[in-house]
């Protein structure tokens, strides 16, 4: 049932000549999968807005939902840590205001309302097809770690929980996660368990071409992904 769920979200993108998921529908995919992403909500109003915060819980954020917005920051198109009903409401606006100005014609489905996680750990998991070998895993620390130090590891999929175990262990910004300095150690068993869901995810769905998710912020307990990204093949095999 979980993989015909997936199926219809895939295939409802592809039949609108859509080749990426939108955030919410990334984020029901690997939900979907067990796998722990942000509660959100999809409003399509400043009331809706209003209402899921206070059905989540403040603080939240909000982001834009659209096909013609891809990266939302650039454009003035995410507000966070917003605490009370005013400033949910002023954060729509502006929303709004920046999407327009960026497109004037953009399509909007709405904005995704999402608690605020809390600080952690902050690792990324993701997948690029290659062309010989299939999808192959990546991980890594987030930040500086990923951006400048390309601190990362890979395996081809699918992965046995030894091969997640060790990707994690191999990149040198692991004591991190072990704790230093008097941090509190990262959940790994949590990283362990999306490493493994994401292999058993785009093993199953060969149309998913890459699959990031960035942030994930990961606790002493505990991990959630506050980000999902992903693209689709439009001429790879349809499930």
């Amino acid at each position: 049932m979980v993989a015909n769920s997936v199926d219809k979200i895939i295939n409802g993108a592809l039949s609108t000549g859509r080749n990426f998921l939108l955030e919410p529908e990334s984020k029901e995919v690997v939900g979907s999968y067990g796998m722990p992403v942000t509660k959100f909500k999809i409003a399509k109003t400043v009331e809706e807005a209003v209402k899921f915060s206070s059905e989540i819980g403040y603080p939240v954020v909000i982001k834009i939902v659209s096909p013609d917005v891809l990266h939302k920051s650039d454009v003035g198109a995410v507000k966070i840590n917003l605490k009370n009903a005013d400033e949910v409401r002023a954060a729509f606006s502006e929303i709004m205001k920046n999407v327009k100005k960026f497109k004037s014609d953009a399509k909007i489905i709405g904005v995704i309302v999402e608690q605020l996680a809390p600080q952690g750990n902050e690792v990324i998991v993701g997948m690029a097809k290659d062309p010989q070998f299939g999808p192959a895993l990546m991980f890594g620390l987030g930040g500086i770690f990923v951006e400048v130090l390309k601190d990362v590891a890979f395996r081809i999929a699918p992965l046995t929980e030894y091969d997640a175990r060790e990707m994690i262990q191999e990149i040198k910004g692991y004591p991190v996660l072990t704790g230093i300095r008097g941090q509190k150690p990262a959940d790994i068993n949590s990283i362990v368990d999306i490493i493994l869901k994401v292999s058993k995810l785009v093993t199953e769905h060969t149309n998913i071409e890459q699959l990031d998710l960035n942030p994930i912020l990961v606790y002493e307990k505990g991990a959630r992904i506050v980000d999902a990204r992903i693209i689709l093949s439009t001429d790879g095999e349809k499930k």
